[in-house]
């Protein structure tokens, strides 16, 4: 029996190329890592609340409760995978396409037109880079929908009319263009509030970066114990905000209402507003807390 329809964001996600690794890499060493970009992609939906409903060869599929955490899944995963490292000249890619609307559920698996949408968006994107709907931009907030543009209306299989087709623009580079848009709107300057033991300090496009460790020389100077002496690093990419960390036992984040994830050497885009902790979670007594806000 099928459970009745509910609206997800469906997103496929597979490597680029995985053929070429084959040839240049051989059978084991190109399993190994493709193996280990699954593995990232995995961890990366659940870290955003997603669930993986298969895997398929070299490629992934998940849902997520909202079209706003599918977007953010999705940039996670570009970032972090663009940031493995490469073997033989030979660098990992992935191509991510991700649809929202109903889907039908059943014995754990989903169907329905959403999928079969999400996979065409995901069958019309190259290699580093992320294709949505229209339809799904419109569901966004403001601030992730600014960070997408329009392709075109294009002719999809199984369609009888064109389907508006969009980019997430996750990173700054000529690839990832298919057709510039006609009109460009400039968007309010985003801005992102730091603020820490009574000091608050404000990113933008004058000062795009600041640093957070126990160094004496850091933006903001964190000093506890368990954090790293060059702990986190943020910075600004297109209007958004990433945080990295480059410590040694972690950097805890949680955004307004979820639960905390935690950053082992990786980064995440920061929205909304939220706190983060250096070294361990926030859940421990005497924890040194930075409060961010997105403005803008």
């Amino acid at each position: 029996m099928a459970d009745a329809a509910a609206t997800v964001a469906v997103l496929f996600a597979d490597i680029a190329g995985s053929t070429r690794l084959y040839e240049v890499l051989g059978d084991e060493r190109a399993k190994a890592l493709i193996d280990e970009a699954i593995t990232e992609m995995r961890a990366i939906t659940a870290r955003h609340g997603g669930r993986v409903v298969k895997t398929i060869g070299d490629e992934v599929m998940c849902v997520f409760d909202s079209p706003e955490r599918g977007f953010i899944a999705a940039t996670d995963m570009q970032l972090r995978i663009d940031r493995l490292p490469t073997e033989s000249n030979t660098k990992r890619k992935i191509r991510v396409g991700f649809h929202a609307g109903p889907v039908i559920e059943q014995d754990g698996d989903v169907f329905g037109d959403t999928v079969n949408t999400a996979a065409r968006m995901a069958g019309l994107a190259k290699g580093l880079q992320i294709i949505t709907t229209r339809a799904t931009v419109d569901l966004l907030p403001p601030a992730l929908a600014a960070g997408t543009r329009d392709i075109a209306a294009l002719s999809v299989k199984g369609k009888a009319d064109d389907l508006a087709v969009c980019e997430v623009i996750w990173q700054e580079s000529d690839d990832l263009t298919m057709t510039a848009p006609s009109v460009v709107i400039a968007a309010p300057e985003a801005a992102l509030l730091l603020t820490h033991g009574g000091r608050s300090l404000t990113l933008n496009a004058a000062k795009p970066a600041a640093t957070l460790g126990r160094d004496a020389g850091s933006d903001l100077v964190i000093a506890d114990p368990k954090a790293s002496r060059n702990h986190a690093r943020i910075e600004r990419r297109r209007d958004k905000f990433y945080l990295a960390d480059q410590s040694t036992n972690g950097t805890f984040v949680t955004f307004e209402g979820e639960a905390e994830m935690s950053l082992r050497r990786e980064e995440v885009m920061l929205r909304g507003a939220g706190r983060i902790v250096f070294g361990h979670s926030a859940a421990e007594s005497a924890a040194e807390v930075v409060e961010f806000s997105l403005r803008g």
